[in-house]
């Protein structure tokens, strides 16, 4: 039960880790992104891969909503009215599996010493190293045609932190405000 546990806790704090670049991001070049005033959400609103009980939090799910609402308040975008925004907002969380080789060298050649040259055995241990990813992408697609007009992802390796729901919140809230940084595209 631990495990499961470990994991959901560690995919919201791994959103805030510090090992990744920029976000990715893509645009359709041919939309006025000043037309778009409001928004509303795309259902289901975050998506899961793997679907999986371990991944899939309605917590998560709550946070994640509240810091996307506050950046988009943030971007003069206000929730839809009617049931017709000008955008629909959908997230995607995914958790990979990845593996990586790690090769080091022990030992080997020293250099010229007070006796002349010596040489010492040397050798090379290789292991595999496995841990998950989890990348975050928003869509914001067009709210009349449903095309898709705007998304942000990036990726963060989980680590298996501790970390309490005011923690959790905050780290949702700076990769939501990292990933919508440059909405609407100038």
């Amino acid at each position: 039960m631990r495990a499961p546990l470990l994991l959901c806790c560690s995919v919201t704090l791994a959103l805030a880790g510090c090992q990744t670049d920029r976000p990715n991001r893509d645009y359709d070049t041919s939309r006025d992104f000043a037309a778009y005033r409001s928004w509303g959400w795309q259902e289901p609103a975050l998506q899961y891969r793997p679907d999986d009980p371990r991944v899939r939090s309605d917590l998560t799910e709550q946070r994640l909503r509240q810091a996307v609402a506050e950046q988009l308040d943030q971007r003069g975008l206000r929730p839809a009215q009617s049931s017709a925004p000008d955008l629909k907002v959908q997230a995607w969380l995914i958790v990979d599996n990845r593996r990586e080789q790690i090769t080091t060298s022990y030992g080997g050649p020293w250099g010229p010493g007070w006796g002349g040259p010596w040489m010492g055995s040397g050798w090379n241990e290789t292991r595999n190293v496995d841990y998950k990813v989890a990348t975050l992408q928003l869509d914001l697609l067009d709210g009349r045609d449903g095309k898709l007009v705007w998304r942000a992802s990036q990726e963060r390796i989980l680590a298996d932190d501790h970390a309490d729901p005011a923690q959790r919140a905050e780290s949702l809230r700076r990769a939501v405000a990292q990933l919508l940084q440059q909405y609407p595209p100038r």
